[in-house]
C-alpha cells in the first residue's frame, strides 16, 4: 500500500513537471511570436512612409534614380517577404538603401529644407529607432526560449514536444558597412 501511494505521488509530480515545462515553453515560443509581430508592425509602418519619401526626393533629386530605384527594389523585396529570416535579409538592405538616400539628400539644401522631406525623415527616424528596440526585445524573447529549450530538464520536454529554436534578428554584413554614396 505504502509503495502504491509512493508511485502515485512519482506519477502525479513528474506529470505536474511535464505540464509546467510544456507551458513554460509553449510561453516561450509565444512572447517570441508577439515580439517578431511587434517588429512586422513597425516595418510595415516604415515601408509605408517609403513611397512619400521617395516621391518628394524625386522632385529634387530626378537623376539620382539609381538610388531612388534600390530603395523601392529592397522596399518592395522586404514587404514581400514570406519568411522571418527573409524579411531580416530584407530590412537589412532596405536599412542600406535608406542610408544612402539620406546621405544623398545632404548634397540638396532644398530637399533638406522642404518640411514633408523632414516630416517624413524624421518618422523614418523614428520607426528606425522603435525597430531597433524591437529587435532587442526580439532577441531577448529568442534567447530566453533557446535557453529553455537547450537547459535540462526542459530540454527534455522541447525534445519529446517537437519545439524549435527561432533566428535571432542580426545585422548582416551589408547592415554593418557604412553606406557609400558616389555622385
Amino acid at each position: 500500500m505504502e509503495w502504491f501511494i509512493l508511485i502515485i505521488v512519482i506519477v502525479v509530480v513528474v506529470v505536474l513537471f511535464l505540464i509546467s515545462a510544456y507551458n513554460g515553453l509553449v510561453k516561450k515560443r509565444n512572447v517570441v511570436k508577439d515580439q517578431w509581430a511587434q517588429i512586422d508592425v513597425l516595418l510595415k509602418r516604415r515601408a509605408d512612409l517609403i513611397p512619400n519619401l521617395v516621391e518628394t526626393v524625386k522632385g529634387y533629386a530626378a537623376h539620382e534614380k539609381g538610388t531612388l530605384e534600390a530603395v523601392i527594389t529592397a522596399r518592395n523585396k522586404a514587404v514581400s517577404a514570406t519568411s522571418a529570416s527573409d524579411e531580416m535579409k530584407a530590412n537589412g538592405e532596405l536599412t542600406q538603401a535608406l542610408g544612402k538616400l539620406f546621405a544623398l539628400a545632404e548634397s540638396y539644401p532644398d530637399l533638406k529644407a522642404n518640411t514633408n522631406f523632414m516630416d517624413l525623415q524624421s518618422n523614418l527616424k523614428e520607426s528606425e529607432d522603435k525597430i531597433s528596440y524591437a529587435r532587442q526585445f526580439y532577441n531577448d524573447a529568442v534567447l530566453n526560449y533557446k535557453n529553455k529549450l537547450e537547459m535540462f530538464p526542459t530540454n527534455v520536454v522541447a525534445s519529446m514536444f517537437g519545439f524549435k529554436p527561432e533566428p535571432f534578428f542580426e545585422a548582416n554584413e551589408a547592415e554593418k558597412e557604412t553606406p557609400q554614396v558616389k555622385f
